[in-house]
């Protein structure tokens, strides 16, 4: 099987299970963004992806995503932790920044970015070093930065399921999160969760954005 064939079998394999999920629970997949994780995944593959209807992608690191957005067209978007050096960078070429998690860099942000963005806030559900995610006592804050600002639009949360946790369990507690979020953030209704190993039971818990890499494009 050739590359094309092999992303095409899985990506209309994933599809299906985005489309079992959301009936499952009453949901229509119109609610649900597929974001094809490409991160260690050369452009030819991006390609591959856009021929077969994908526009939106996510990557990890600034050094690797660059050269792909300047390649393929598409919504582009970063879900890795940010670092403020890589910022102007990662502003030029994304549309969509999935991490933020400090004030601070959302000031850096303001600064450099040349073309409105879409952010949402990660939280961290355990407040382990080295995942990302603002804690729930800074949060608010931290979202009220933003949609104070004229330019940038705040989308809502994201996170990622703690390996102490069951999936179930985990983005059952974003989602409670998110419902008292939006009392005071009510424009901010989107919930970024869910990678391969977990975007069932994240569309199960309101996911309107899941971040698909192994099961589309395989193990590299």
């Amino acid at each position: 099987m050739n590359r094309h064939d092999e992303i095409a079998t899985n990506l209309g394999l994933v599809k299906a299970r985005v489309a079992d999920a959301a009936l499952k629970v009453g949901r229509s997949t119109d609610e649900i963004k597929l974001i094809a994780v490409t991160k260690t995944f050369p452009i030819s593959d991006v390609e591959v992806l856009k021929s077969l209807g994908i526009s939106d992608f996510g990557e990890n690191r600034d050094a690797d995503a660059a050269p792909k957005a300047l390649a393929v067209d598409g919504v582009w978007h970063f879900q890795g932790q940010i670092q403020s050096n890589k910022l102007k960078s990662i502003t030029s070429w994304a549309h969509v920044i999935h991490s933020l998690d400090e004030i601070k860099h959302f000031e850096v942000i303001e600064k450099v970015a040349t073309h409105p963005l879409e952010i949402f806030c990660q939280v961290s559900l355990d407040g382990a070093d080295g995942r990302g995610g603002v804690g729930l006592a800074k949060l608010y804050e931290l979202a009220a930065a933003v949609e104070k600002s004229p330019t940038h639009k705040l989308m809502g949360l994201m996170a990622v399921a703690p390996l102490a946790l069951q999936p179930g369990q985990a983005f059952a507690q974003v989602l409670a999160i998110h419902k008292d979020f939006i009392l005071d953030f009510p424009r901010a209704n989107k919930l970024s969760m869910g990678m391969s190993g977990d975007f069932e039971a994240a569309i199960e818990f309101g996911a309107t954005h899941i971040r698909v890499g192994s099961s589309i494009l395989g193990s590299r």
